[in-house]
């Protein structure tokens, strides 16, 4: 009965930590010396962590939901 559920997480954990690692790619692309009075300081390199957290945590919720809407299309028909 519980023999998914250690593959759920791995897949959770995977998923997590690829979607971070795109949107701190992504952000790096983004001029935050615009908004911030200093770009290089500890501010501003948190404040780019928790918008990469935020977003990453967004992209992860959506291709999970639609992982398990895709695994239980099965039960469609």
């Amino acid at each position: 009965m519980t023999d998914g559920f250690g593959q759920d997480a791995l897949i959770q954990i995977l998923v997590n930590l690829f979607s971070l690692g795109l949107c701190w790619w992504a952000l790096a692309s983004f001029r935050f010396d615009l908004f911030v009075r200093e770009p290089k300081g500890p501010q501003a390199i948190m404040l780019r962590l928790l918008t990469a957290l935020a977003l990453a945590y967004l992209v992860s919720r959506f291709f999970l939901e639609y992982l398990q809407a895709s695994r239980l299309l099965q039960y469609l028909w």
